[in-house]
């Protein structure tokens, strides 16, 4: 690979352009122009296949040489297109004269009129949009986020019985176990990734103002719409029938959601998972050579979770842009989508990235086993919760004359600390039934996490 320019401003194609590089084989403009040259060299293909207006089929080799324009689509055809464009000052028109100048080259002149044939510059755009979003989705972004939520379901498994002090409000609270809160994470992952893989790819390809006008003027006996909704259909997208020049774009603003809830997930992950490792119930594994600070040698800075924190931010301020501009087109047509639309492979990026720094950070992270517990074994007072419920319970049953357990307990460790020898002396006072003060008795912190094990099985496989 050579190196990159040092002038470049951002800094995915620069300092993090290993973890990002491959989202530019789908959303860069080389990648944008070869899904333009494809759309165009398959609609050549459609209409004559059709056999319209006097066309014949093109045969299998002729075709098959048409179709090598994008699967050998290169350095060349970028260059070419760059000095195309700065004479038409036009994208689409600068794709339309490149295929152009293909078919001369093969001996298709014959056909030449039939490139960009009744098409508006937006019936190639939202089609390549189309697909260079949905393979960069399908190919580069759900297999990086799926490969996060399987390093944390194997992490939640591993850590299922792990039980852990809770901070709800950052304070003492019911434990939980590591496991537990890992697969949380999991099961809302995979119910919106599930979303994003649904997302219905909109096209469309009816001309200036989506009223095929210039398909009837060329031959009012064809079929238009029923011949358009093949054409998007045979390139793997949902037809939409009702335009204005452009798509609307309503599908993109539903995908950039659902991204953008991803990321927002994955930013609470992220600042939960830096939390546990201040308090100490994650400790960081040395990475060999790796530096936390200038000036503190015994530093490890958790940096992967860090710099997820703020791509997932950058990502999804991105993708909200996105979805508010993109759904909004004044009367027929503005420019305002073709600026914006630039900017997609910038707001994939930035996530992409984080999920890179995630799935690092998971691997550099193991649980301090000895600091959970003894950090149980210091808040004896969250055992209020269930001595006063099992109170409750005996006094439903018959088996208690104690009035407002809650307040007993509130009394005895509100803003209290208290040891286990404090708590069971407490319990063994109680007027309640033998066996539930025997239980209560052999209740610690540690095995107060109720079910937590057993529901990281809904995240199993």
């Amino acid at each position: 690979m050579s190196p990159l320019p040092p002038q470049v401003l951002s800094p995915l194609d620069g300092r993090y352009y290993p973890a990002v590089r491959e989202l530019g084989e789908h959303l860069s403009e080389a990648g944008l122009n070869r899904a333009r040259v494809h759309v165009e060299v398959e609609w050549l293909i459609f209409l004559t296949d059709r056999e319209l207006f006097g066309s014949a089929t093109l045969p299998a080799e002729a075709q098959a040489d048409l179709r090598r324009l994008v699967s050998d689509f290169g350095q060349a055809e970028i260059d070419e297109l760059a000095s195309l464009e700065a004479t038409t000052r036009h994208d689409v028109k600068a794709v339309e004269y490149l295929v152009r100048r293909r078919l001369t080259a093969l001996g298709l002149d014959g056909i030449a009129e039939l490139t960009h044939f009744a098409c508006t510059s937006e019936d190639i755009n939202n089609l390549s949009y189309a697909l260079i979003v949905e393979s960069a989705v399908r190919d580069v972004w759900l297999p990086k986020a799926r490969t996060v939520v399987e390093a944390l379901r194997a992490r939640a498994v591993e850590f299922r019985s792990d039980a852990m002090l809770s901070r709800t409000h950052g304070q003492p609270a019911t434990p939980t176990t590591l496991g537990k809160e890992l697969a949380v994470f999991v099961h809302r992952l995979e119910r919106i990734l599930a979303a994003v893989d649904s997302t219905e790819v909109l096209g469309k390809f009816s001309g200036a103002t989506g009223t095929f006008a210039a398909h009837v003027a060329a031959d009012a006996d064809v079929d238009w719409p029923a011949l358009s909704r093949e054409f998007v259909s045979s390139l793997g997208l949902t037809w939409n029938p009702l335009t204005t020049q452009i798509e609307s774009h309503d599908w993109q603003a539903e995908l950039y959601g659902r991204i953008a809830h991803a990321n927002r997930v994955l930013h609470n992950l992220c600042t939960d998972v830096w939390t546990y490792i201040s308090l100490g119930y994650f400790r960081q594994i040395p990475q060999a050579g790796a530096t936390g600070s200038s000036t503190m040698p015994h530093k490890i800075n958790p940096i992967r979770f860090e710099n997820a924190e703020a791509n997932l931010e950058l990502s999804s301020a991105l993708l909200d842009s996105l979805a508010g501009t993109l759904v909004t087109s004044r009367l027929q047509r503005d420019l305002t989508d073709s600026t914006s639309q630039r900017n997609i492979g910038v707001a994939f990026g930035h996530s992409l990235l984080a999920l890179d720094n995630i799935a690092r950070g998971l691997t550099e992270i193991d649980v301090d086993r000895a600091l959970l517990a003894a950090d149980l074994d210091g808040n004896w007072e969250i055992l209020g919760e269930a001595i006063q419920t099992v109170i409750r319970a005996e006094i439903v049953a018959g088996r208690s004359s104690i009035a407002d357990p809650y307040a007993v307990l509130k009394e005895l460790t509100r803003g209290k600390r208290i040891s286990g020898e404090d708590l069971r002396e407490f319990v063994s006072g109680l007027d309640i039934g033998s066996d539930a003060k025997r239980r209560l008795l052999e209740l610690t912190p540690a095995g107060y996490a109720g079910l937590a094990s057993d529901l990281v099985a809904h995240i199993e496989r």
